[in-house]
């Protein structure tokens, strides 16, 4: 089988998210692929989180094409719910949910039950693919690996350098004492 190079990814407002995906359904793209979100709250120019949807046409045999619609949510703005348009798409749109945190307007997975745990267990507090979640198993032990320089046996020979943290790495002052 032989699949086209995807198409670019075509951006539009929240607003026609709904629309957008409801008229490349409409030219053939008719299989949903994954839909996920891109946390860019560190931006300075446009904090926000990018949902990306990635749909596939695979009604020509032997040829595939792809495609991907890209919105821009500012943070606090809930992302309209495709469910409508694609119904197996609610459980990426839980997903997203759970673990960027981002509210999803007019979900309805036909079991009344609206967005709820997908992934994560009862009780979990907070949303891990966040820049801004604390990876606590990062906090408790220390990362592994070699030794910084200036770390070990003879300090004096190797000179110290600034330590850098990782992403989700918590200053020392977070955690148990």
């Amino acid at each position: 089988m032989s699949t086209t190079p995807p198409e670019a990814c075509r951006d539009v407002a929240p607003g026609e998210w709904v629309a957008a995906a409801t008229a490349l359904r409409e030219e053939g793209f008719t299989f949903l692929d994954w839909l996920s979100a891109v946390d860019e709250t560190d931006r300075p120019d446009r904090p926000g989180y990018d949902v990306v949807l990635h749909l596939l046409d695979v009604a020509t045999p032997g040829a595939l094409r792809t495609t991907m619609l890209r919105t821009r949510l500012p943070v606090g703005t809930p992302l309209p719910s495709l469910t409508g348009v694609f119904r197996g798409v609610a459980w990426h749109e839980r997903e997203t949910h759970e673990m960027f945190g981002l509210d999803v307007d007019g979900f309805d997975d036909g079991s009344g039950l609206g967005l709820r745990p997908l992934l994560l267990p009862d009780g979990f507090e907070g949303h891990p693919l966040r820049k801004s979640f604390v990876l606590a198993a990062r906090a408790s032990k220390p990362w592994p690996g070699a030794k910084e320089p200036g770390e070990g046996h003879d300090s004096t020979r190797a000179p110290g350098r600034r330590r850098v943290q990782a992403p989700g790495v918590p200053g020392p002052e977070w955690g148990p004492r």
